[in-house]
């Protein structure tokens, strides 16, 4: 059974239709990062599967219609959301004190372990701690829970690379175990290209790439064309050119490598490259 499975998943704010028929299925395990520019219907599609919003068509989460049966679902999910604060006069231990009396599956010994490999003090005040060592806490105290499916909407906005870094390291070492699903959605998209295991980029409700990081490795290349070769790399019809200290630098999809590999020097390219092509194709469609 998938954990996320929608088909024609649609939600309107009045004329704006923020999904459009969107079809997905994450499957048990899976880390899957939900990518698109604001506005593109990321945060929508996570209300919905998260029972916080009422949708169109069919949804199910853990087997269960999200709306219906909010109650039931939460007990399996975990959620960090962009705009997560906790109240600054709390202190750490109350924190784990709230949650254990809230939360059937949280593990108060789990959330002291975590916090035990960070600076964290249990009897700082939230307000003392800096923004890196709040997204520590906020991942402690989720990951402490047994859950099914962890949603993390811009986990790590606003925090400097150091603990970008930890936060991922963290979630991948100590939380991630092959059962547990996982949907992320970021705009630092290269610093969680190394976590994913599937990929999908969405632009105004509609689901424009859906692949596995195994597909996507083995699909897109990019090359640094020599001028020479420019003529025979643009005959093979590349999804984005891009200049770059007066060389080209061209991105295929689904291209020979051998060939590609005649006309210059090849890499695989980040998902920030592939992203800014494909948005980019799309908006050059009339």
């Amino acid at each position: 059974m998938a954990t996320i499975e929608a088909r024609g998943l649609r939600k309107a704010f009045g004329s704006k239709v923020a999904l459009d028929g969107v079809d997905l299925s994450v499957a048990e395990g899976r880390i899957l990062g939900l990518i698109g520019p604001n506005g593109a219907g990321k945060t929508t599609a996570i209300n919905s599967i998260l029972g916080l919003a009422p949708y169109q068509g069919e949804l199910k989460v853990l087997g269960l219609d999200p709306w219906n049966s909010r109650d039931k679902l939460m007990r399996e999910v975990s959620f960090i959301a962009d705009v997560a604060v906790l109240p600054r006069w709390l202190r750490v231990n109350s924190a784990l004190d709230y949650m254990a009396g809230v939360h059937p599956r949280f593990s108060r010994a789990k959330a002291e372990g975590f916090l035990a490999k960070t600076d964290i003090k249990p009897r700082a005040k939230v307000r003392e701690l800096s923004k890196g060592m709040v997204a520590q806490l906020h991942l402690a105290l989720v990951m402490a829970i047994d859950a099914k499916l962890l949603v993390l909407d811009e986990p790590t906005l606003g925090l400097d690379i150091l603990y970008r870094k930890q936060f991922y390291d963290t979630l991948l070492n100590d939380y991630y175990d092959n059962t547990r699903t996982i949907l992320v959605t970021t705009h630092q998209v290269e610093e969680i290209q190394h976590v994913l295991t599937d990929l999908m980029f969405i632009d105004r409700g509609r689901i424009v790439l859906d692949c596995s990081m195994e597909a996507f490795e083995s699909r897109y290349t990019e090359v640094m064309v020599g001028p020479e070769h420019v003529a025979a790399a643009q005959a093979l019809k590349p999804l984005h050119e891009r200049q770059v200290f007066g060389r080209s630098i061209m991105l295929f999809d689904g291209a020979d490598r051998s060939e590609l590999a005649a006309l210059g020097e090849t890499r695989a390219p980040g998902i920030a490259d592939v992203f800014v092509a494909v948005m980019g194709r799309k908006e050059e469609k009339p």
